[in-house]
Order: C-alpha cells, then structure tokens, then sequence
C-alpha cells in the first residue's frame, strides 16, 4: 500500500516527535518536518505543501491542534490524522466535524501508527482521483476537431470550415451540436427530435431531410446514418 513521501507532523513533545520519526524511517518517506506550534506549521505550508499531517491536539501556542487543523484546513488540501492522548467522546467528534482522516491514540504501537497513515492516505488518494475524474467528465470541450479544416465550436455554437463560419439555421447547428457532444456516438432518431424540435410534433422524414440539406451544405462532414437507428458524427481527431 502507498505510503505519502511528505509528511509534517505537529506534535509538542521532543520524544513523541522523535518516536513518530523512527517509525517513519522505516517507510519510504522522503522528508519529515516537525513543528511544535500551529503559527510555524501554518507559516511553513504556505511555502511548501506536503502530502499528509500528523497532528497532536495539545501543542504550543494560542492556537491548539483542532483549531490549527481548522485553520490548515480552509487554505489546504491535504490528509490530517491526529495522533493525540485525547480520546474522549467531545474531542473525538470536533475532529470528525474537521473531516479528519485518522485519529491515533497515545500510547500506541508502530504498527497502529503505520496502518492509521495508510488507510488515510489510500481514502484521501481514492478521493482525489474521484472528483478529478468528475472534474475531467463535467469539463466541456470549448471546441471539437471533427475532420480537416472542420471544427466545431461550443463557445459560439458555430460550425468552422478553415476558420469561415458555415451557414446554418439553428435547428441544423442543435443537430450538428448534439452529435459533436456525442461524437463517434450514435444519437437515436427520437433523441434528435426531441432536441432539437423541442417537443414539436415533426416526423423521421422532416429529420431525413434536414440530414440531406446539411450534408448538400458540408458534403465533407463525416455524418453517418444507420438504419432506423440513429446519426452519429464520425471523428479520429484528438483535441
């Protein structure tokens, strides 16, 4: 299982800091940097992130770890585990409201420490890839390479030959606009209709010709037809 390369602990004792220390050195971790006080964790990860926190609730300063976790937490992106001897109920649940990541107890066994820090930073990692994906699938293209000099373009709704608008009425551009969001996809006959006839009573001949006028207009538009099935917009371009 992954282990993060980068890691800060937040932890007030000299010795706990150092037994964190060993337990990490025998993992492949590339760097670990202590800090007693949240002010100087702050101040350090605005100048350099790091891939998962340790932190202790009882450190220095005016500000304890729940609300140095607060704090990290609204600017940063990052797993926290707190590693604490405060394990009452109280204290448990205002680390959960932080969307923690792992909560140890002191004392504990290395073992303990290492799988807490795994299970973190492998749900923290699954998380991340998740709403990147989302991220990459809600994303609209702003245009689309369809074939030679033809591009579709989303921003404007507007069909592109070597950069020249083709002139097109609006029920040709909603047609030409649903197979490119859908390109190398067949759309069904019914889809198209209700797409772009918007709930108007039309029929498969009223769609066959608008199909023919289109392909008249752009005769090198790659617009396949499949019997009593669909359209679809045909495409090895890669944008």
């Amino acid at each position: 299982m992954d282990f993060p390369k980068n890691i800060m602990i937040i932890e007030d004792e000299v010795v706990t800091q150092r037994y964190i220390k060993d337990i990490l050195s025998q993992k492949n971790v590339n760097k670990v940097s202590c800090f007693n006080n949240g002010e100087d964790s702050i101040k350090a990860l605005e100048e350099s992130a790091v891939d998962m926190i340790l932190m202790d609730i009882n450190i220095k300063g005016a500000m304890d770890g729940l609300r140095t976790a607060k704090r990290i937490l609204e600017k940063h992106r990052v797993p926290l585990v707190f590693v604490t001897a405060h394990d009452d109920r109280k204290t448990f649940s205002e680390a959960l409201d932080l969307s923690m990541y792992g909560f140890v107890s002191k004392p504990f066994l290395p073992k303990e420490l290492e799988l807490a820090i795994q299970i973190a930073y492998k749900r923290f990692m699954s998380e991340s890839e998740k709403e990147e994906h989302e991220t990459l699938s809600n994303t609209k293209l702003s245009y689309i390479k369809i074939k030679g000099s033809l591009v579709y373009s989303f921003e404007s709704s507007t069909l592109l030959d070597d950069n020249h608008p083709v002139k097109l009425n609006a029920k040709q551009i909603l047609f030409i606009e649903l197979l490119c969001e859908n390109i190398n996809s067949i759309i069904s006959n019914e889809v198209i209709k209700t797409e772009v006839w918007k709930g108007e009573n039309v029929t498969d001949s009223s769609l066959r010709n608008m199909v023919y006028t289109i392909r008249k207009i752009i005769p090198e538009l790659p617009l396949k037809s499949y019997s009593k099935s669909g359209y679809c917009i045909k495409s090895n371009n890669k944008n």
